[in-house]
């Protein structure tokens, strides 16, 4: 049996970023993965290629999910008559009023291989949405994570304009400081949108005040070009598909970001496995079943399994688990830990988006370049939080596709509403499908402790452990911020003399539907978990600490977005990069604690006349 400094469990963004840090220290990392690193079983080991030979075309497709460790997929949530409204199936159970939305991916590399690439940060108010009247507090401040913001914008390879961020954004980036790379060009839509609406003023209804529009890009964890100002002149190299430096590796308007990038210009944690050192070792279809710690409650290693069944245990002084916020709920309470609080698998949070779609007078360009390049920025943050939760606005430049599903769907509208045929057909879809666009609300929502992951008492999965079971509900606030999003909408459409298509229907195709206000709206799930092991100032009403350490477990840290007391209103990728760096940092000076000598006092002797007088004393 070897011995390890430290066992990470889960290879995904926040597991991979720490094996590297650690790695780069000297220390012997094992990295534990649920998932294959590879299709395997004589598949083709091309993400594209294994993608299209699926049989049913879902992002983890790319991946060669294995039923051993089986992902949720957001098509196994079928909306339905009735209450509740929908029907679940697969890995994820759920039981609550409303579902849970979202699907995450086991496999090497995890969600972060098929996530969108965008990379905002927080705002400082996000970090004490107490100050507001709901959630909770955050035990660090955005000053204190701002360090390790850059270090993950370094990590990740961040494209955008520090310039407009500060200036639109509101965020108090250093003076100076640029991101890696300059911004991806805007797309087509996003200049269409520009000079329409760019110093127009739309009504909050909710919050009544106005809001001036003013399209701003978003910063992407994807190559463009690199910024020379970047690192006090030194710049910034692109990293390719292996995480080595390509100076040519840059984003090519592929239009195909999920399920794969085929120019690999989008970071995925691949490439940080590219730059892992000799000690860090990955250990696939290994599925962890139990924390092990010893009398004092130390955690000392974990018990695991093979796909055949078999169990195995590694030690470790040190482990970290990184297997996504639903996965590392479930895992504490298998093992029965970190109880204390009661907080753990509760006050789950995802950004439940509000999608709206028509059709522009003009040309759109759609599926030209990244799902989402700009948006507005002027509902994330101020007072009106206080009545409705905030907002981003993405504008989604794949067409109807998130709404609607793939450009199908438009064909077979003009076939069976319209009977058109041939040369008719070609030009009725072209003309509707180049038209195209759609906003996407991206939805604060606050911790909620009734929002949890929980043991299924029945389910088993192939291995024979507990399934995951979810409880999930929208409350007033998020509602009221859907009201709101709607009415923005509905002026927006009208600025731009936009045809709108919303329709929340068929039910089967929108499980996440309900009524508010004399309203129907929808929601799909953005994939963005947090929550479930939430971070505090007090081992009372919270799992771990300001450095993700488990409070009742010395030796156990739980990272990544399962931490976060808040989710806010930006895609939560470079928060959990950001706490997983600093979590390394802490990881290695407890280790380097442990490692340094302890100083020992000379033997003693019999003194000696000039010893003992006045002049010497004893030696301290």
């Amino acid at each position: 049996m070897t011995r390890y400094d430290v066992i990470v469990v889960g290879s995904g963004v926040a597991g991979s970023l720490v094996a590297h840090r650690l790695g780069r220290y000297g220390r012997r990392v094992l990295v534990l993965e649920a998932g294959a690193a590879d299709p395997g079983d004589g598949a083709v080991d091309d993400p594209l290629t294994t993608y299209l030979a699926a049989s049913g075309l879902v992002p983890g497709s790319a991946l060669g999910a294995r039923p051993e460790a089986p992902s949720p997929e957001v098509t196994d949530i079928v909306g339905a008559d009735g209450t509740p409204g929908y029907r679940t199936a697969g890995h994820l159970h759920q039981d609550g009023p409303l579902p849970y939305a979202s699907g995450y991916v086991r496999a090497n590399g995890g969600t972060g291989n098929v996530w969108t690439g965008l990379a905002p940060r927080m705002l400082p108010e996000d970090f004490d949405t107490e100050a507001f009247g709901y959630g909770r507090r955050w035990p660090l401040g955005y000053e204190e994570l701002e360090p390790s913001y850059r270090a993950a914008e370094e990590e990740l390879g961040v494209a955008g304009d520090a310039d407009e961020q500060r200036e639109h954004v509101g965020l108090p980036l250093p003076d100076g400081y640029v991101f890696p790379m300059r911004p991806l060009p805007a797309a087509r839509l996003d200049g269409v949108l520009a000079a329409r609406l760019d110093g127009r003023r739309v009504t909050d209804p909710v919050a009544r005040r106005e809001v001036e529009l003013r399209v701003v890009g978003t910063p992407h964890a994807r190559n463009g070009v690199p910024d020379p100002r970047y690192d006090a002149g030194r710049g910034y190299v692109p990293r390719g598909r292996h995480g080595r430096p390509e100076p040519e590796s840059r984003c090519v308007g592929n239009a195909s970001c999920i399920p794969h990038c085929p120019s690999y210009a989008k970071y995925t944690p691949l490439k940080t496995q590219g730059r892992w050192s000799t000690g860090v070792i990955l250990k696939d279809r290994s599925v962890v079943s139990r924390v092990l710690v010893d009398a004092s409650g130390r955690a000392t290693g974990v018990e695991y399994r093979s796909y055949d069944g078999r169990a195995s245990v590694a030690h470790a002084d040190v482990v970290v688990l990184a297997a996504h916020a639903v996965e590392n709920a479930r895992l504490l309470l298998l093992s029965g830990l970190a109880g204390r609080s009661g907080q753990v698998g509760r006050h789950l949070m995802d950004h439940p988006v509000l999608l709206t779609w028509g059709l522009l007078p003009e040309d759109a360009g759609p599926y030209r370049g990244p799902g989402s390049v700009s948006g507005f920025e002027g509902f994330r943050a101020g007072p009106a939080r206080r009545v409705r939760a905030p907002f981003r606005v993405e504008f989604g430049t794949w067409g109807w596709v998130w709404a609607k599903g793939p450009v199908d769907t438009d064909v077979r509208h003009f076939l069976a509403e319209r009977s058109l045929i041939g040369a008719d057909l070609r030009k009725a879809v072209g003309d509707r499908i180049r038209r195209q666009f759609t906003l996407q609300f991206e939805m604060e929502q606050s911790a909620d402790p009734a929002n949890r992951v929980t043991l299924h008492p029945t389910e088993r999965d192939p291995l024979g452990l507990p399934r995951p079971l979810v409880t999930y509900d929208l409350d007033t606030h998020v509602k009221e911020g859907m009201a709101a999003a709607r009415a923005v909408s509905d002026q927006i459409f009208g600025l731009l003399g936009a045809e709108d298509h919303t329709d929340y229907t068929p039910a089967a195709a929108w499980p996440g539907r309900f009524e508010y206000g004399g309203r129907t709206y929808g929601y799909r799930g953005a994939g963005h978990a947090a929550g479930t092991h939430i971070m505090g100032d007090s081992p009372d009403t919270s799992v771990v600490d300001s450095w993700q350490r488990c409070w009742d477990h010395p030796g156990l840290y739980a990272v990544g977005c399962g931490s976060m007391p808040s989710v806010a209103t930006s895609n939560p990728t470079l928060t959990m990069a950001a706490l997983a760096l600093r979590s390394a940092e802490r990881v290695e000076a407890d280790l380097a604690s442990r490692d340094r000598p302890v100083p020992l006092a000379p033997p003693p002797t019999s003194p000696t006349a000039s010893e003992t007088s006045p002049t010497r004393g004893v030696p301290e």
